[in-house]
């Protein structure tokens, strides 16, 4: 679930509208992922949700991306099948390099490199995800780390590419540890994320979306909202509750 500002106007995006058993559900919910155990997957499901959050209004479909169903033993096949559905269902944005894809399936930068090029190829919006974990973070590696993810795989992106990205911050350590990261720490690494990109990239950095990951919940959103480089949200778990992701959107407003 994003939220994220454009053209001055923060928007409330709903992926789907569909409770876990796939059920049209009487409030905004979210469906997190669809999981398939084989490696040609039916994509029949996801195109329901799709459908789904179409009829419900939503103002855009995102999917996170779990390209590679057994990724080393079909690569190209999987990426290229998964890019064309995904984008011929009318799915917009697409969640790359999410920091459990780079934990449990082992995604590397050369992974993610191939999942973006597939992305733009199709014409869907990558949401590009980097953050440390709390090994990095009290270790003081966190800036690092971070420059290192965007530096090895979204500093190899055009100009025209560029344009078009959205970049998400997760800190991994606050994210199920019982530590939270503060509004102001999430400035400071949001105004470094912004930093990288414009020693790229120049004055377009300043236009590119940072979206924030890490344990947003109603109590502290309008704090973090209100941080200069903190343009939105991606959000998980509250999103889950219509009543708490409707609490998120209106830290905004405040």
């Amino acid at each position: 679930m994003l939220i994220v500002e454009r053209n001055g106007i923060k928007l409330a995006m709903l992926a789907y509208t569909a409770d876990m058993n796939g059920n049209e559900c009487p409030k905004p919910c979210l469906i997190n992922e669809v999981r398939f155990n084989d490696e040609h997957p039916d994509f029949s499901l996801v195109e329901r949700h799709v459908r789904l959050a179409k009829e419900r209004g939503a103002d855009a479909i995102i999917a996170s991306v779990h390209w590679g169903w057994e990724f080393e033993m079909y690569p190209h096949h999987n990426i290229i099948q998964a890019g064309h559905r995904l984008a011929e269902m009318g799915v917009e944005y697409v969640v790359i390099g999410h920091s459990e894809r780079r934990q449990y399936y082992g995604e590397t930068s050369e992974t993610l490199n191939l999942k973006m090029a597939r992305a733009y190829a199709h014409g869907l919006t990558p949401v590009y995800c980097v953050g440390e974990n709390l090994e990095e973070r009290e270790a003081g590696k966190h800036f690092d780390v971070v420059k290192a993810q965007i530096e090895e795989v979204v500093c190899n992106l055009t100009p025209e590419q560029f344009a078009g990205l959205v970049i998400a911050y997760e800190p991994v350590w606050a994210i199920g540890t019982g530590k939270t990261a503060t509004a102001d720490q999430a400035q400071e690494i949001h105004a470094f994320i912004r930093k990288v990109l414009a020693d790229k990239f120049g004055a377009a950095a300043a236009e590119t979306p940072i979206l924030y990951g890490g344990s947003c919940k109603p109590s502290n959103a309008a704090e973090l909202f209100a941080k200069e480089d903190v343009d939105g949200g991606l959000i998980g778990g509250a999103a889950l509750k219509a009543e708490d992701f409707l609490g998120i959107g209106q830290g905004f407003a405040k």
